[in-house]
């Protein structure tokens, strides 16, 4: 994740050991919640990654459709 300052991670770090905390009533470390941040990141979050760019790729292909239908409705009739 080439945007995720150093506080960002800490702070998602600080959010899973919460998590485990809440629950399931379980205490884990740091490292132990960074090396499963870094899981979800590395294994679990290009699945999310992808997704968001299928959403993103048919929201601009209905608005390219669109805007391709409203420049044709400009069109001066011979």
């Amino acid at each position: 994740m080439p945007n995720l300052t150093a506080e960002k991670k800490r702070e998602m770090i600080r959010e899973i050991q919460q998590f485990f905390w809440e629950e399931r009533g379980e205490e884990i470390g740091e490292i132990a919640a960074e090396a499963f941040f870094e899981f979800i990141k590395d294994r679990l979050g290009p699945v999310f990654y992808n997704a968001a760019i299928r959403d993103a790729r048919e929201i601009a292909e209905q608005r390219m459709q669109t805007l391709e239908e409203d420049l044709y409705a400009l069109e001066k009739r011979l």
